[in-house]
């Protein structure tokens, strides 16, 4: 119930405006839903998910760890199968419990190097996405609309306990990033100089698989758990081939993740598509644009100038 009053109190504050600009936006169905609750809950979540990706993301790929986001994201989905079939609460909190206690033990094989991330991660991946299969084709649940909606990202299926509980994530998140930036950073440039420094490394690196995890289940509801990395790890790598500086790679991140979801959210409505398909195709398009724009700035203008 509290997540479901948290989702009413923004929608109060928010739907007001949304329902103003509404009649204003171009499109023909965009102008429309724009006014609908299921679709202001959707832009909400969407956003908050997209900002607090693009941090955790930025670090991610900074420890080269952007196969986490994905292997959690599949984690994720043998846990909703669970709670499917179980019952009694929302999906998304089996998915959170599996993707967290998922995280803990990527972390610790990693740390004791017992098996190194992407191997570690990779097991969690296919193991837990087929756990989900096996456990949906036992019970006889199928791979129906909603199922689809988990895997694929799907604005129907965010209510307002979903929508509520991926608020308090992202200000868990984003709370404890800033309590902990310093020594995230530190840890993720050098471990060894962070340790010597006294820095509790290991108590950093279980913050941030953890927080990961959990940030992970607040956009599967989004873009599905196939497809989580188009709001995880695709804005941030873009924004690292523009970004001069950590700090410009982070407002970078920023922008082509909010860009790719706004555009996917408004051409999704438009070409009557899937929300998560749609984001993950601009997302990857802007990726392109970006790379081919760059290269052909350094090869063929900046180059010619440098040897002149």
């Amino acid at each position: 119930m509290v997540f479901a009053e948290i989702s009413e109190f923004l929608l109060d504050i928010v739907g007001p405006t949304l329902e103003t600009i509404a009649p204003y936006m171009p499109g023909e169905i965009t102008p429309v839903v724009l006014g609908m609750e299921f679709f202001q809950r959707a832009l909400i979540a969407a956003i908050l998910a997209t900002i607090v990706g693009g941090f955790f993301g930025s670090f991610l790929i900074m420890r080269n760890l952007a196969l986490m986001g994905d292997g959690l994201a599949h984690v994720s989905f043998g846990g909703i199968a669970v709670g499917m079939v179980l019952g009694g609460v929302a999906p998304l909190w089996y998915a959170l419990m599996f993707s967290t206690l998922a995280a803990v033990l990527i972390h610790e094989m990693q740390t004791r190097e017992l098996l190194t991330g992407d191997a570690s991660i990779a097991i969690f991946l296919t193991g837990m996405l087929a756990l989900g299969l096996v456990v949906l084709s036992i019970w006889d649940v199928g791979i129906t609309s909603t199922v689809q909606g988990y895997m694929f990202g799907s604005l129907l299926i965010i209510d307002n306990e979903s929508l509520g509980l991926i608020v308090v994530i992202s200000l868990f998140a984003l709370s404890t990033l800033y309590m902990f930036h310093g020594s995230l950073l530190a840890t993720t440039i050098d471990a060894v100089s962070a340790k010597v420094q006294g820095l509790p490394v290991r108590f950093i690196g279980l913050w941030f698989s953890i927080t990961t995890a959990a940030v992970v289940v607040s956009m599967v509801q989004i873009v599905g758990t196939l497809l989580v990395t188009a709001l995880l790890v695709t804005p941030a790598a873009t924004g690292q081939l523009v970004g001069r500086s950590f700090k410009g790679c982070m407002i970078w991140t920023q922008v082509f993740g909010l860009v790719s979801v706004l555009l996917g959210l408004y051409f999704s409505n438009e070409l009557e598509t899937g929300s998560g398909s749609m984001i993950a195709l601009i997302s990857a398009i802007m990726f392109a644009v970006v790379l081919i724009s760059k290269t052909v700035y350094e090869q063929y203008i900046m180059q010619p100038v440098a040897n002149r």
